[in-house]
């Protein structure tokens, strides 16, 4: 399968705002450029997909941004669900995607009903582990493979 990556995004601190960046580098000790939840684990980067989004998006009547999510990255043309133990590689950067990205009470902050929305069918996204570290930018070519 392969997309694009159309936005990347991290905050600094605990429920601090999401800064859009147009690259950046991401490690395997930091995650996507120093993000506050970048330390090394099965939660290191997040990934959302832009159909799971607007699918969400759309059962709220609402056009809300993709920051909202929360999400590291934000890409399109790939289809995230069940997809625990493949990889996706952006670049040189390899991701192993280890389990969906289940929604928080913050979704139903900010929008009510978005929490129920993203519950399904990995409409929230999922969480990824650094497997090898590279340089992303904006409109980089995203595949997923399935791991060795």
């Amino acid at each position: 399968m392969m997309g694009h990556l159309l936005g990347i995004a991290i905050r600094h601190k605990k429920r601090g705002e999401m800064q859009e960046l147009a690259s950046a580098h991401v490690t395997a000790t930091s995650g996507v450029a120093d993000d506050f939840r970048g330390k090394p684990g099965n939660r290191q980067v997040t990934v959302l997909s832009i159909e799971d989004w607007q699918s969400a998006c759309k059962e709220i009547n609402q056009t809300l941004p993709w920051s909202t999510r929360r999400a590291n990255l934000y890409i399109e043309g790939i289809d995230l669900y069940n997809t625990a133990g493949q990889h996706l590689h952006i670049g040189q950067l390899v991701l192993l995607i280890t389990r969906e990205t289940d929604p928080c009470k913050r979704m139903q902050e900010a929008h009510e009903g978005l929490f129920e929305a993203l519950a399904k069918q990995w409409r929230g996204g999922a969480c990824c582990r650094v497997i090898q570290e590279g340089e992303i930018a904006t409109g980089s070519q995203v595949e997923l493979i399935n791991a060795p």
